[in-house]
């Protein structure tokens, strides 16, 4: 029998959870940038292995939350650790531990969690604060509630670059030895079931993120509004989102260069992913407060059931 498990990738904004999900899988379903809060909704990595299946849920890092949607994205971050099989903390060990590292660790050590695998990301950067973070731990456990009946939970530490195969082979090893018996949960030639129109999103907005790096990136949305479907060709359209009209010139660049880069690698990215030749139509929109708009954050999929 195959070992099966869904694992909750959680840990804080940017400490490379996309990244390494992407390592796992072996392909790209999450988006990845060095830009805080890339991740904006909770992504299934499915991984196919002769041991069996992982399906793995990428959630947005934690952050200290601003406004609506920093509200939503941690609230999702901490619910998709409910209810998984196991829990896979990513730690970006090249720093000091950092507040958001320090609560979920006391949130491991409060609920008792039983299947733990806490990943010490970066290693191949230095300084390492491998020590630093194994003291964190200790405190976290000595402010535990004393409950009785409850087990001490013994999270298995890795060490690994998110860069590597060999660091991914490591932390692969440590999910499948707490995975049980099970039959699998997705066909073996899925390796995602993210909605269409969110991962097209998310590849547009990642290309507007390497253009426009520190600028805007926090307040910059995309909502694709139609997907014309023909043998062999797509023709989508999207709105990309801005608070500000001072914004606006920003994300369509001198001459329209950024938006006319960042249209062309998403479409040559979208064709790769999707095996068709995709054509991008996108409009940049001054939507005041989006961020906090509910119908906006519905359709872009950052409400679901989380209010």
């Amino acid at each position: 029998m195959a070992k099966v498990a869904v694992v909750g990738v959680v840990g804080r904004t940017n400490a490379g959870k996309s990244t390494l999900v992407n390592r796992l899988v072996g392909e790209k379903v999450s988006i990845v940038s060095p830009v805080e809060q890339t991740t904006r909704n909770t992504v299934r990595g499915i991984v196919a292995d002769p041991r069996g299946q992982l399906v793995l849920l990428d959630t947005p890092g934690l952050h200290k939350a601003v406004g609506t949607l920093g509200t939503l994205l941690n609230r999702m971050a901490r619910r998709s650790a409910a209810g998984t099989d196991i829990t896979c903390v990513i730690f970006d060990a090249s720093q000091e531990p950092q507040l958001e590292d320090v609560g979920w660790m006391q949130r491991v050590a409060k609920e008792s969690l039983d299947r733990v695998v806490f990943v010490l990301n970066k290693a191949d950067k230095r300084p390492f604060f491998r020590s630093m973070f194994e003291d964190a731990w200790k405190e976290a456990l000595s402010g535990r509630p004393e409950a009785e009946g409850q087990p001490t939970p013994s999270p298995v530490w890795v060490e690994c670059s998110a860069l590597s195969d060999e660091g991914s082979k490591a932390v692969m090893g440590a999910l499948f030895a707490m995975a049980e018996d099970g039959e699998p949960l997705f066909p073996e030639d899925v390796v995602t079931d993210y909605p269409r129109k969110l991962a097209i999103a998310d590849v547009i907005r990642e290309k507007f993120l390497s253009k426009l790096h520190q600028e805007i990136p926090h307040e910059l949305g995309v909502c694709v509004k139609d997907i014309a479907e023909s043998k062999g060709a797509w023709s989508i359209t999207a709105d990309v989102l801005v608070n500000r009209p001072s914004q606006k010139p920003i994300v369509i660049g001198r001459s329209a260069q950024t938006i006319k880069s960042a249209r062309k690698n998403a479409e040559k990215e979208l064709s790769e992913i999707f095996g068709v030749k995709v054509s991008l139509e996108l409009w940049v929109k001054v939507e005041p407060n989006w961020m906090k708009n509910s119908k906006l954050l519905s359709q872009m999929g950052y409400m679901g059931d989380l209010v």
